[in-house]
């Protein structure tokens, strides 16, 4: 018996590994190789290619494609529509797959809907990518970043509450109490850690 559920209509090649709990709904193709953790939600026609590494607890909203080289860790949340790449310069005619760059999108991280995110990036750690986006550079731990291209515009909690610092290096989420520091203009951390 399957401990995970799929529409009919999903194409789940041989090969794959799906955890418990995880909901794969309409017109999803799974290739060899995937690994989805527990407890995801892929929505309508979610592409996962050959090798995607994807954590627990991901949502996959409609009309995404993960490529070879994109590895997703536990609660990430990647909206409608977004856009990964894996090869710099493709072209039709050129073959290129051992040119694929990774691209890592870390615990928590959000990316928004109709964002597209270039390879060989690192997407850190509670991070927000805005809707519409496109993301040319690594967006570090708790940053926000959006526009085109991104920029770090400034800093979110765990709970995706914008932070506000003013003049002091520690401030906290407005939901949660908990607290951040800012190291530097490009680092902060969650003091609860």
């Amino acid at each position: 018996m399957m401990s995970y559920f799929a529409h009919q209509t999903a194409v789940i090649d041989e090969g794959c590994q799906i955890g418990k709990d995880t909901k794969i709904w309409h017109f999803c193709h799974l290739m060899p190789e995937a690994v989805l953790g527990e407890r995801c939600i892929l929505g309508q026609n979610v592409f996962i290619g050959k090798g995607v590494q994807v954590g627990n607890g991901v949502k996959i909203q409609n009309n995404v494609s993960l490529y070879t080289g994109l590895s997703c860790e536990d609660d990430v949340f990647i909206g409608p529509s977004a856009v990964f790449t894996n090869v710099i310069n493709p072209r039709s005619a050129v073959e290129r797959k051992e040119e694929f760059k990774d691209t890592l999108i870390k615990k928590g991280a959000t990316i928004g809907a109709n964002a597209t995110v270039i390879c060989g990036l690192t997407i850190g750690k509670y991070a927000m990518v805005g809707a519409g986006s496109v993301v040319t550079k690594s967006v570090p731990d708790y940053g926000l970043a959006y526009g085109n291209p991104a920029r770090l515009r400034g800093w979110v909690s765990r709970n995706g509450h914008k932070l506000n610092f003013g003049e002091e290096d520690v401030t906290q989420c407005p939901e949660t109490g908990q607290r951040y520091q800012r190291i530097s203009s490009l680092e902060v951390i969650c003091l609860e850690d």
